[in-house]
């Protein structure tokens, strides 16, 4: 007989979606306290940071579904904010963060 593994976490789409509501909820809630541009850049940066910080906690100690819908939507929340740090940038021809 050959053998059989079970994982112990198996990724689940239930734990994906309640890993991206999760991280969608605290990157809102930091981007939040930014009161310009640079706040809401600086403030999400860090709020990302923490969210990895957590997935990857989350992939050597617990779900692992959990973690891919937490990288996935911190992943875009640091895009979006790029993103308006570029316009920013591109409109007033002066680097936003600094």
């Amino acid at each position: 007989m050959r053998p059989s593994y079970r994982e112990p976490y198996p990724v689940t789409g239930a734990g994906v979606a309640v890993g991206a509501v999760t991280a969608f909820a605290w990157l809102l809630l930091f981007g939040l306290l930014g009161r310009d541009v640079p706040g809401y850049a600086w403030w999400t940066l860090f709020a990302g940071g923490l969210a990895w910080l957590a997935a990857a906690a989350l992939v050597r100690h617990g779900d692992r579904g959990v973690a891919t819908g937490v990288a996935i939507v911190t992943a875009g929340g640091w895009s979006i904010a790029a993103a308006i740090v570029a316009v920013r940038w591109a409109q007033s021809g002066d680097w936003p963060l600094w």
